[in-house]
């Protein structure tokens, strides 16, 4: 496989980008890393790495969450 690359532009909004640079610095990742890691995920699973939908799934409460949590984790 080439080492080559290539850029990649892509128009957004400009709040959105600083509100997600952000959170990315705080994980030492800069935007294009991410998205370069969004790629990756994409090829591999040859599909999205998240479910897009219209409707999205009920926000659990606080005690769904916490069984959802127990369930998968053990007891914290």
């Amino acid at each position: 496989m080439s080492n080559s690359t290539v850029l990649f532009r892509a128009r957004v909004p400009k709040a959105r980008l600083k509100r997600a640079e952000k959170v990315l610095a705080r994980m030492g990742l800069k935007p294009g890393e991410a998205f370069n890691m969004l790629l990756a995920q994409i090829e591999l699973r040859e599909g999205l790495p998240f479910q897009v939908t219209a409707r999205p799934e009920p926000v659990l409460t606080a005690d769904e969450q916490a069984d959802a949590w127990n369930d998968a984790l053990g007891a914290y």
